[in-house]
Order: C-alpha cells, then structure tokens, then sequence
C-alpha cells in the first residue's frame, strides 16, 4: 500500500490474531482488539494486571507474558485457557502446523503444545540466540558457537559448530537459512540424522529406524548411551564395537548369547559371574554352569547340580574337592548326594569324633558306629547318646533332570529379526557350539594339575573349517554336491576372461615390464588422533588428538566448565606431549609420531588397522600430589596467597587428568576434595585479614575457616586464631567453644596452657557481647560467593566440578573456587570422567 495509508498508535507490542484484525497492547497494559484501519473494535482486559508483552498464538488467540508467566488467552471467550511458569521470556516460535511452542529465555528453551501443557525445559549455559521448527517437528535453535536440537520429550543435542553467530529464520530439510551480523542472508548445510533418528525411535516408526541405521553412520557413545537409556539396548547392539559394552547392552536386553561370546573373547572373571546370574534368573542353567566352571565357584556349581538333578556330575563335584583338599566342600557334597558312609568318613578325617559317631549311629551303620565308640573310650572321651527320634536327612528329588529350565514363549521386538550390514550381534558358531555341547560331558574330568580345573572348563574341542572334523559345520557336503552340480569344471562360475589392455603411452619395453615398474601407492590410513577421539569420551585424550572443540565440549557436559582461559597452557601441554618428532632425510620436517601409554598391551582394532591404544598423556596424578605438598607448606608457612595459587592450579589442572584404576580415580576425587576445602579457607583468611576495621566480620571469617576440613595441624590453627578473634571482641561463648575444640587435637603443651587459660577467663564470665552470623551447632556450609554459612535445609546450588555451595541466587555464575565451572550448571556423568574404567561395565 502507498505511505498514504500507514496508521500510527501507540503500545508496546502488537501481533495478527485473524487475517484482518491485530492486538495492540497500550501503555495501560489493556488490550486493544483492532481493525485495518486502526479503529479499535474490541478492548479487553488481561488476566494477570502486570501483562507487559504479547505473542502471536494463532487465529483468536495471544499469548501472554506477565512476571515469571505466559498466558494462552482466548480472545472471544476473554479468559485464560492455560497458564506456564517460566523465565523472562523474549522470543516465541510456534511450529508449522501450530502443535508445539518453543518459549526461548535468556538461557532457557521450554517446549509446551498447543494448550500450553509443560512437555520440556531445556537449560543452555550461554544466551540463545535464535530458533527455528523444521518440518518434522524438531525445533532447531542457536547459541553463540552451535546449532543444537530439541525433540519434544527433551532430548537436545548438538548439530554443528559455528565460527560466527547466525540468527536462524527457516529450515528446509538439510539446510538452515538464517542472518548473520551484518544482517547478510546465509545458507548452511547440517547432518540430521541424529535427531531424525532418535525422533523416529520416539514416534514408534521403526521402518525409519532401520532404513537410517542402514545407510546411515551413526556412531558413538552418545547414541549408544542414548538407546540404552531409551530401553533400546537391543538396537545399540548394532552400534558397539567394544566387546566389554556389547556385553553390558546383551546383559540388559536379556540376550545370553552375544553375552557369552563377549565373556569369551574377554574372559574375564567378573563378567563370568554376571553372565552366571542373568543365565541362572533366564533358567539357562548350561551358560550358568559354564560361568561358574570359569570362575571355579564350586559351591554354586554343586548347589547347581543339586537343584538339577545332576547326581553323576555332583559325584565328580565330591572326587574334585577330595583332591583339593577341601573339607567342607566334601562335607557339602556328600550332604548333597545324601551319602552317609563318605560323611562318617569326611568326619572322622577330620578328627570329629563325636559327630562321626552320631552321624554313623543314627543312620543305622552299626559297625562304624562301634568302630568308633571304642576310639572315643580309648581317647577318653565320652560317647554322645542317640537321639531316639533321629530322622534320615535325604536332599529333594528334583522334578526336573535334563535340559534347561523350561521359559516363558516371548514376542520378538521389532528389530530381533532384522539384518543389518554391520550387524555383529548375532552369536558365532563357536558358541553355539558351546552351548550344545554343555548337555553332555560339561562335568567330565575337572581333575587336572594339583587339582586344578581342566577338561570340561571351557576347553572343550570344537571343529573348526579346515580341520579334519571340519564336517561338523554341515559344509563339506554342501560344498562337494555343488561342485559335482557345477559339472565337476573348477572355477566354471567364475569369469576368467583375458582383459584387453591398450597399450600406454610412454611406457617403453614389454607391457609386463612396465607394469612391474609402475609405482602404487599405499592407501592413506586412518590418522592416530582419529582413533584416539572415536574410542574415548575423556577430555584430556581429546586435547592430546588436537580435538579441542570437542574437548570443550565434554568438559562442558560432565563438569560445567566455561571458562576455558586457564586451561590453555593445559592444553597445550597435553597436544604436545602426545607427539614425537623423528628426524627424517635433510631439508625435509620431522615426521610426527604418535606416542600411546599402554603401547605394550595387546589391543585390538575392529574394522581394520591403526593404533588401538591411548595417547600419552603429561598429567597424571603423581606430580598433583607433589604440588599439594607445596600448598600444604605454604599454608604452615603462613603463605596464603602463595598456597590459593598452588591449590586453584591443582583444581583447574584435574578434569584433564588421566588414571589407570578405579583406585586412582576416588584419589583423584579426593584431592579435589581436599582443594575445595583448602580454597576456600585460604580465601575466607585472606579476606579476613582485608577487613581490619571490621572486628566482628572478621570473628565471622575466622569461625567459618574453623568448619574446613583441614589437616590437623592447620585445623589447630584455624582455631587459635578464631579463639583469639572471639576473645578480643569480647565474645567469650564463643571463644570458649573454639578452646574446646582446640584442647580435643591435643595441641603443644604452650598451646593448651593458653587455651585453658581463655577457657578459664571464659568460664567466668559466658557471654557474647556482640551478634555474629555463626552457630556452631547448626550444620552449614560456606556460601563461596558471599562467604555467609548456608545452614543445613536451605536451597543450594553447587559447582558440579568441585561441589562448591552457593545460593540460588548465584546460578550459572563462575564458580570462585574453582575459577572455571559454572554454579548450578547441569552434569551428564555426575562428576569428573578421568578414567577409562569410568566408562566400563562393573
């Protein structure tokens, strides 16, 4: 239309509510229902009086935002039709066909339907920039350096990387459109398969599951994790290469046997003896019966024969423990078989005399019994009297003998019989094998070296192709009888034709010589750093491969981590250390060298070669250890500055350690225990030693630095010094408490005398003359923001790195323990990951 038909009004927002009328919301926070021509038609009142924002909801209807509030509001009934709590809200986008709502905050994106019904809240550290609802239902959405997802249940995660931030205004399949700062219309191109996938798995059309999962590469342990948590476990098999978590997925999903060819090719006894439990819950008694021959448990495995009926194998059971010199174990057995002579024997070796005889009494054996009466006379010792009513003590008959316990018929999932090109799960004939011959033979000899178990422990012989009983597979004959259909012409079904070569241009000689002496070179393999990222989710050996995004990126989910400035020494030394330069020929650079830590361990690659094992890495625990020793001199040493530093860069330099052993990982847990506790009261010192003019803060400080867990030589330090502080503003109560506590550490002997001199002084005259912010007998701990005691049942946020305490108040702040996490920041892995065994199955 011409300028001539602009209209002006005032308000602070407006927005379309039909084809031809809009919504203004006026000053007085009213609103104004109007026409094209800017003539008000309809004036109506907001249900919340401190309305101050509109949003476009649809035809007929706005939404509202009022303090920590938005509203759906009809507009021809005039009333609220559904009501969210959230944050400030700035941005809203509805989806295409108006079903779902994304509500974006300053760090918050929550999702709602077309009723305002709450269906996911979605916490980002960093400000949203933008989003966007693609045609599927997926609502795409930026921040400063990504282009992340949000399914509607609440799943989210990360598409791409930006260099720049972009403000998104549409997407179409694989392509984003959007702005970028100087307001320039750009393309970009993302993957989405990941989130068309797990949107597939959350609408139920697994067509779409299978078709992705086969021309799709899909990977990692994100996903992996992703259908674990999903109760998927059976389709995350297809995905795992490591044989420790296809065992874990095949125990969950309830499939014994991908399980026993993980426990087999990694042997292992614990994960033998999980293997044992889920079979013996299954009924699988033969698995179970392996298990427990693997992890040599011969008490369950004699229980095993019991309640199976198995007397044959319980017999061996008995000879087993006999030559293992196992007492009990016979006892056990023969008890089991309810053979009464090898019990009289079993206790008369034993030199139990008594129970001999009224074991051999009891059950009728007359002679063994007057056997050994008279060795208890020539003993001198008195011959126990026969219970009269003695019963026979025979084990049950078990009402099954043979085969495995009979199981419930179960529906196949959807994905059980489905074939998939990098489909490993399903078990080798090995052990199938294996469990077909556990019906037979699977006691045999267990008698071997020094009674221990061989035999029928595993090592049973199963035909392999090419042996002589290689028959076994039901090949050999397959094979002969399409030979002899063939015609008995070797090699007829294949095409040998002579390939006509021209000849080529500059190559002098025979065709033949040429070729011989023609050069091919070897195809690229997969860089080390490659391997090193796709195998570990722990931050430090992905700086070691110079993946520092995604470094970034875990240290982010696992521990809040935003503040990356500190780190970059860190890193460095980490990229470098992972290297070697060998010299090569002159005027040519050294070749780079990966270096592996546990290059002696025979490791194996699935899918081809490059190096299987971890990078080196520079920090390790040892030389953390030593510098706490400095900080603890300090400290001693009255050096408070010097001892923050040395325990801030203890703390910084932890997420990017790397240990071997569980063991190692609760010490490295602890240090950062103990580096939280020495920071803060390092800084609660410092701070009181600011505050000369400010007596009663500074008995404040010096009480709260009392309630650090300190080693106790400074912990009794601590307490003197806030003894004195109590003392000189004349709060002996208080005062008094600290000498207590103080004379309960055993202090020197001219300690303690001072301290039983200000108790004394106390003593006589118990009263605080001024009001301090401390209990002592009110549990706390110290707000790291404010250094005010946060009393026990107070809301409380904590840095997910180092556990430190703060209020609400103080979310998503830098943590000033710590220096690099943020306050209330959410982790994925509960902690630090710092270890390789973090990531295995228990």
């Amino acid at each position: 239309s011409d300028s001539s038909d602009a209209r002006r009004g005032s308000g602070s927002s407006a927005v379309f509510v039909a084809r031809n009328r809009f919504a203004v919301l006026d000053k007085h926070h009213q609103i104004l229902i109007k026409d094209l021509k800017n003539e008000v038609t309809k004036k109506l009142a907001p249900p919340h009086p401190t309305t101050d924002y509109i949003f476009y909801a649809g035809t007929g209807s706005l939404l509202l935002r009022s303090e920590e509030k938005m509203t759906l509001f009809d507009i021809q009934q005039r009333k609220a039709v559904g009501e969210l709590s959230t944050p400030l809200i700035k941005y809203v986008y509805w989806s295409n066909d108006m079903s779902y709502v994304s509500l974006i905050g300053k760090h918050a994106i929550i999702i709602g339907n077309r009723k305002l019904d709450h269906l996911c809240t979605v916490h980002e550290t960093i400000r949203v920039k933008s989003g966007a609802w693609d045609d599927t239902g997926v609502f795409i959405y930026t921040t400063l350096n990504h282009i992340k997802y949000c399914l509607p249940n609440g799943d989210n995660g990360i598409i791409r990387t930006l260099d720049t931030p972009i403000y998104v205004t549409k997407i179409k399949g694989n392509t984003v459109y959007c702005l970028d700062r100087e307001a320039k219309n750009k393309t970009l191109s993302i993957d989405t398969t990941e989130y068309m996938f797990k949107l597939a798995l959350l609408q139920r059309k697994y067509d779409d599951v299978v078709r992705l999962i086969r021309d799709s590469r899909l990977c990692g342990q994100s996903i992996i994790a992703y259908l674990q948590q999903k109760g998927y476990p059976e389709v995350a098999l297809h995905f795992v290469k490591d044989e420790r978590t296809r065992f874990n997925l095949a125990l969950e999903c309830g499939n014994i046997e991908i399980a026993l060819v993980s426990a087999t090719s990694l042997d292992d006894k614990d994960l033998w003896h999980r293997l044992g439990v889920e079979a013996l819950r299954q009924g699988n008694y033969n698995v179970v019966e392996m298990a427990y021959q693997r992890t040599k448990n011969f008490e369950r495995l004699s229980f095993l024969y019991l309640i199976t009926g198995n007397t044959d194998k319980l017999r061996k059971m008995l000879k087993i423990a006999e030559m293992r010199n196992d007492t009990m174990g016979r006892f056990q057995n023969a008890l089991y078989l309810g053979d009464v002579d090898e019990r009289v024997k079993i206790l008369e070796q034993a030199s139990v005399l008594p129970l001999a005889f009224m074991c051999a009494a009891s059950h009728g054996l007359t002679a063994d019994a007057e056997a050994l009466a008279e060795q208890l006379v020539s003993k001198e010792i008195p011959v126990p009297s026969v219970l009269p009513d003695a019963k026979y003590l025979a084990p049950p008959v078990p009402i099954i003998r043979d085969g495995n316990w009979p199981l419930l018929t179960v529906t196949k999932g959807y994905f059980s019989g489905v074939a998939f090109p990098t489909d490993e799960g399903a078990p080798s004939f090995l052990a199938q094998q294996k469990l077909a011959s556990l019906g037979d033979g699977a006691g045999g000899d267990i008698a071997g070296e020094e009674g221990a178990p061989t035999g029928a422990w595993g090592d049973d012989e199963v035909a392999l192709p090419g042996s002589e009983n290689a028959d076994g597979f039901g090949l050999g004959g397959a094979l002969a009888s399409g030979a002899a259909a063939a015609g008995g012409e070797e090699g007829s079904g294949w095409d040998d034709d002579d390939l006509v070569i021209p000849d080529v241009a500059g190559v002098s000689g025979s065709a033949s010589k040429g070729a011989e002496k023609y050069y091919v070179p070897p195809t690229a393999g997969v860089p080390a750093s490659l391997h090193w990222v796709q195998r570990s989710n722990l931050a430090a050996e992905h700086v070691a491969a110079g993946s520092f995004d995604s470094a970034m990126q875990l240290l982010n989910n696992q521990v809040g981590i935003v503040n990356f400035a500190p780190l970059k020494p860190l890193f460095i030394a980490l990229y470098l250390g992972a290297y070697g330069q060998l010299p090569s020929v002159p005027a040519l650079p050294p070749l780079p060298t990966p270096l592996q830590r546990n290059w002696e361990e025979k490791v194996t690659t699935r899918g081809g070669g490059g190096p299987s094992g971890s990078p080196s890495v520079v920090l390790t625990l040892p030389p953390l250890v030593e510098r706490l020793k400095l900080g603890y001199k300090a400290v001693t040493e009255g050096k408070f500055a010097d001892a923050l530093t040395q325990f801030t860069s203890i703390a910084q330099a932890i997420p990017l350690v790397v240990v071997d052993t569980r063991q190692e990982v609760s010490e490295v847990k602890e240090l950062l225990g103990i580096c939280r506790e020495y920071i803060t009261a390092m800084r609660l010192e410092m701070k009181r030693r600011d505050l000369a003019a400010e007596p009663n803060r500074q008995c404040e400080l010096a009480a709260y630095f009392t309630h650090c867990n300190l080693q106790p030589m400074h912990l009794m330090l601590s307490l003197r010094s806030a003894m004195n502080c109590a003392y000189k503003i004349s709060n002996f109560v208080t005062a008094s408490s600290f000498c207590r506590r103080l004379l309960e550490l055993n202090p020197k002997p001219d300690v303690a005398t001072q301290a039983r001199k200000v108790l004394q002084a106390c003593d006589q005259n118990p009263r605080n003359t001024h009001q301090i912010r401390y209990d002592e007998r009110n549990p706390f701990v110290v707000d790291v923001v404010s250094l005010l005691p946060i009393y026990k049942g107070t809301a409380l946020v904590r840095c997910p790195l180092c556990s430190s305490a703060s209020t609400p108040d103080s979310k998503s702040q830098l943590c000033p323990t710590c220096g690099i996490a943020a306050l209330g920041a959410e982790s994925t892995t509960g902690g630090i990951m710092c270890s390789p065994t973090q990531t295995r199955g228990n």
